[in-house]
């Protein structure tokens, strides 16, 4: 335990920080689904999820306490009306949720070795393990549901074939060749998170209250529209099949309920810091 006393390093002072306000967006974001979502597995996990970040603000706060720093804003309740109509469909909540464990799981991990102070590394420690448990729980929900969005599958020869020449490079240089598993795998990831965050910024738009927010929203919506049209005409060339868009069902609401700094702060983190990472 000694290991509690020691001054924070400058790397954990980021990290926590960071933590503290992706915590705090996320529990807004959650008390809202929590507030709309109809079907109960649904709510469910978004309840875990909410106390979880919860617990996590709680846990950041005491360790800002005990080194008498001051507590970052972050979101609050002025940025979510929580009696606000239902705008996304319960399974496009689940594949929100889905993707913050993906952010989770980009975030936590890298910041946990860079940790030295014991309270510090414990509570990364624990929010990995959450994540993780949370997650298989979210995929084991989207499976029963035939709601899972599945990598093309391939068929694999039983002969090893070595690259003996610069053909097979000849993708790089203007020629062509077929796409590899590899490639197909990172192709298929991103036409997916495309289609996703796509949606993600078609919804901001629409319920932005700036006009600048909303111009910036739709900026990022035509840019992966050509991203989509891009990476899809390859996959049409080698006749490989993709699995359709999932359910981004959203609903039209007189009200918001998320201000545009929450929309902004989400998009820049989720889509934008970890979109194609």
């Amino acid at each position: 335990m000694s290991g509690i006393n020691v001054d924070l390093t400058s790397t954990e002072i980021s990290n926590i920080w960071s933590s503290y306000l992706k915590s705090s967006m996320e529990l807004r974001f959650f008390q809202y689904f929590y507030a709309t979502a109809e079907d109960i597995e649904v709510k469910n996990i978004v309840e875990k999820m909410m106390e979880f970040s919860r617990k996590s603000l709680e846990d950041l706060k005491e360790i800002y306490t005990k080194e008498n720093l001051t507590i970052p804003l972050g979101f609050t309740e002025k940025d979510v009306r929580l009696d606000a109509d239902k705008v996304f469909s319960d399974t496009f909540i689940l594949y929100i949720c889905h993707d913050i464990t993906m952010l989770s799981l980009s975030t936590y991990p890298s910041a946990l070795p860079d940790c030295t102070r014991k309270d510090v590394r414990d509570y990364f420690q624990h929010a990995i393990e959450f994540t993780l448990q949370i997650q298989n729980e979210i995929t084991d929900l989207m499976l029963s549901q035939g709601v899972y969005l599945k990598s093309p599958q391939v068929a694999m020869d039983h002969t090893i074939d070595l690259v003996d020449n610069m053909k097979y490079l000849n993708g790089l240089f203007g020629g062509s060749r077929p796409v590899n598993a590899a490639e197909i795998a990172n192709l298929s990831r991103i036409i997916h998170r495309a289609r996703f965050s796509k949606m993600v910024l078609v919804t901001c738009s629409k319920l932005a209250s700036h006009s600048e927010v909303k111009q910036h929203f739709s900026k990022g919506r035509d840019a992966l529209d050509k991203v989509l049209n891009s990476l899809e005409e390859v996959l049409e060339k080698e006749n490989i099949p993709f699995s359709a868009s999932g359910d981004f069902n959203i609903f039209d609401v007189k009200h918001s309920p998320f201000s545009d700094k929450l929309m902004l702060f989400f998009v820049n983190t989720c889509l934008g810091m970890f979109c194609f990472t």
